[in-house]
C-alpha cells in the first residue's frame, strides 16, 4: 500500500457515523486484523453473502471504501495496535 493512511479516531462521533461496515451499519469494531459488526452478527446466518467479520468500512460522504491496511485507527490512549503474545 502506498499513500498516507486514513485517520478514525473511535472516540469521536463524527468519525465513527462517517465509516459504515459493507451493510452499511454503524456498529462496527476494530479487532485484530479486520473489523467487526455487531448488528450483522444478529442478522447473520450462513446463507448470508454478509458476514459480521470484514476487512473493508465504507466512508458514506464519499462512498470510498478502505482496507484495515490502509485505516489507522486512533484511541484516547494512542493508536489501536493489535500486539500478538501476552505482556
Amino acid at each position: 500500500m502506498t499513500g498516507r493512511k486514513t485517520t478514525i479516531h473511535l472516540e469521536d462521533d463524527a468519525d465513527r457515523w462517517r465509516w459504515v461496515c459493507p451493510r452499511g451499519h454503524r456498529t462496527w469494531e476494530p479487532t485484530n486484523y479486520h473489523f467487526w459488526c455487531a448488528k450483522c452478527a444478529r442478522q447473520w446466518s450462513q446463507d448470508d453473502e454478509f458476514s459480521p467479520e470484514f476487512d473493508e468500512l465504507r466512508d458514506k460522504r464519499s462512498g470510498e471504501t478502505k482496507t484495515r491496511e490502509e485505516i489507522r485507527l486512533v484511541t484516547p490512549a494512542g493508536p489501536y495496535e493489535h500486539r500478538e503474545g501476552s505482556a
